[in-house]
């Protein structure tokens, strides 16, 4: 059974169920509203910023300090203060007497008699005929002939142990540096057999040039000494054995001391002038 319908006007209802009215203008007129407050705000509270002016830089002033202004006055008072030649000179008061000289009792005789100078005497004049032959042309100062440099050879200075061994037969001495720079002494340890050949050749002391060094010791390696002690036949060499050659090596130092007879190479400066 369904149940019976209530009309509004019933007083059993709770809620009072009126008819919906429409507020639609209502939001619409809230909204302009709310806008119009917007533009307003945006034109009093809108930034103008000032137009830019471009300042010059202001014109140079020349100050001049006139000497009678009260400014002058003070300057000049301050450069007499700060000026150190008036502390050490005495200053005579303004209102003071100038002090009178005394009279001068001696009177010099030149100031009353001017002494008389005498005259020179007027030169002889020379009677004698002038010369018929001209003065002689100037000569020319020769130059003198530079002396040529005294040249000092290399030498080889060899250790007592090579004294009985004899004179050293050597070939042409020719040694060419790799530098400019002037060497140092070499020495060299030397094996000599009783042939006169020379076995062995090592280095001790370098001259700090690597080619010279090179040179030396092949130079060393072609030396031949003219006495010999105890020659061996070489049968017997044979016989005894390479044991029995070095046992006759005669060992020594053999000292390099360099001259002015090097060659030196061609300096840098002429070969980047050359074309």
């Amino acid at each position: 059974m369904s149940a019976p319908l209530l009309s509004e006007t019933d007083p059993r209802l709770v809620f009072a169920w009126d008819a919906p009215r429409r507020s639609r203008w209502t939001i619409a007129g809230f909204l302009f509203g709310s806008l119009l407050l917007h533009a307003f705000g945006f034109y009093i509270f809108q930034i103008i910023y000032p137009p830019a002016v471009a300042l010059l830089p202001p014109p140079g002033r020349v100050s001049l300090i006139a000497p009678n202004s009260e400014e002058g006055r003070v300057l000049l008072r301050w450069l007499e203060a700060e000026d150190p030649a008036l502390a050490s000179t005495t200053q005579r008061p303004t209102d003071g007497k100038p002090l009178p000289l005394p009279t001068i009792q001696h009177a010099p005789s030149y100031r009353t008699r001017e002494p008389a100078l005498k005259d020179i005497p007027a030169a002889p004049s020379d009677l004698r005929l002038p010369s018929a032959q001209p003065p002689a042309a100037v000569e020319r100062p020769r130059a003198q002939a530079t002396n040529a440099p005294k040249i000092v050879p290399t030498t080889l200075r060899f250790s007592p142990e090579f004294e009985a061994l004899g004179s050293v037969q050597s070939p042409e001495l020719k040694f060419t540096a790799s530098g400019h720079e002037s060497p140092d002494v070499a020495q060299f340890r030397v094996a000599v057999n009783d042939l006169g050949e020379v076995r062995s050749c090592f280095l001790e002391k370098s001259s700090g040039d690597p080619a010279l060094d090179g040179q030396a010791r092949k130079y060393l390696v072609l030396c031949r000494f003219s006495s010999i002690l105890h020659p061996l036949p070489a049968v017997a060499l044979a016989k005894e054995g390479p044991s029995s050659i070095l046992a006759q090596l005669t060992w020594g130092l053999v000292t390099v001391e360099w001259g002015n007879d090097i060659v030196l190479p061609p300096s840098t400066s002429t070969e980047s002038n050359a074309p």
